[in-house]
């Protein structure tokens, strides 16, 4: 099957502030494929580029190189009036519902507005029954359509944010965040909502988020940012259990452990906290700061994104030294 979405070494940059002429990189040289019902998993820590991703993609940021295709067709050279005829295939759902919502408006005013913005040849009776259908669906009681964002929790305000992308009937969605502000047992109800919608809409979607643990709940491959870079990407299940990259083993370190022997073991293989004053290197690897596994080279050489056998890809000088993943623990 062919691609749904293709980003192709894509790079997204923004004026440094107090700084005439000059450019921070958000992200660059991101390669990065979806098919038609697959979600896609992008994590990585806050700053690593992944939100100016997903918005490069729906045209809310232009790109400062690469191009990004829509079924086929590139949609990132667009002017905005086309671009416009994409957004009903096209949707986001923001990380705070509380600020992406109108307060002035009632939830199905709220949810009703793309259709308004979008589809004007419909009916208000026909958008009133679209609307309800949809509150349904993200499973919100339909007393809830006239009150206010300040007057339901934070999971219902983003089963309404779910739901005003939903109107539309988009193809693809971008997720950015969708659960980092909720408490986690809202958390994972808000994942099986996304799980449920994707089967039962065949809908496409990118997911983002921090939490390496959340997005392998949902998505069947996951791609691993660094830095603005993609360090590795690949199945659920070679990220999970065989990880090639120190990153993202890292990230897998993150996730919270259970019992105090996994905690020993977390501390062991603990590693330097990120030094955001240091900005990105100008050479070498972005990771070498924060590696255990380092080489001189790696502060010097910058690591190409090598396709893996069985699929997948990781940038790092050190990867062939793992070919079933890296080992259990740090070096001393």
């Amino acid at each position: 099957m062919s691609a749904l979405l293709e980003v192709r070494e894509a790079s997204v940059s923004y004026p440094r502030f107090g700084e005439k002429g000059g450019r921070f990189t958000a992200f660059e040289g991101v390669d990065l494929a979806l098919k038609a019902g697959e979600i896609v998993g992008l994590v990585g820590e806050s700053g690593s580029g992944k939100s100016s991703l997903g918005r490069a993609i729906l045209g809310l940021v232009p790109l400062a190189a690469g191009e990004i295709h829509w079924r086929g067709a590139r949609i990132d050279a667009l002017p905005r009036s086309a671009f416009r005829r994409l957004r009903r295939e096209l949707q986001l759902v923001f990380q705070d519902p509380q600020a992406s919502l109108d307060p002035r408006m009632t939830i199905a005013e709220s949810v009703a507005e793309p259709l308004r913005v979008l589809a004007p040849e419909e009916s208000v009776a026909s958008r009133a029954t679209r609307v309800a259908a949809i509150l349904g669906e993200v499973g919100l009681a339909t007393e809830l359509a006239g009150r206010y964002p300040h007057q339901l929790s934070g999971g219902q305000l983003q089963r309404a944010a779910i739901a005003r992308a939903l109107i539309v009937d988009p193809r693809f969605i971008v997720c950015d965040e969708p659960v980092s502000a909720l408490d986690v047992s809202v958390q994972g109800q808000i994942v099986n909502l996304l799980s449920r919608i994707r089967r039962e809409r065949g809908l496409a979607c990118l997911f983002i988020s921090h939490n390496l643990a959340v997005v392998t709940r949902l998505a069947e491959r996951v791609f691993v940012m660094y830095r603005g870079r993609i360090v590795e990407s690949g199945a659920r299940a070679a990220i999970l259990g065989s990880p090639r990259h120190p990153y993202t083993r890292l990230l897998l370190d993150s996730v919270p452990a259970v019992d105090p022997a996994s905690a020993r073991r977390l501390v062991a293989r603990a590693v330097p906290a990120i030094d955001e004053a240091a900005g990105s290197p100008v050479h070498g690897c972005p990771f070498a700061a924060r590696c255990p596994y380092v080489l001189p080279r790696c502060h010097s050489e910058l690591p190409a994104l090598r396709n893996l056998e069985g699929g997948g890809a990781v940038a790092c000088h050190r990867a062939a030294e793992w070919p079933a993943g890296l080992p259990p623990a740090a070096p001393a």
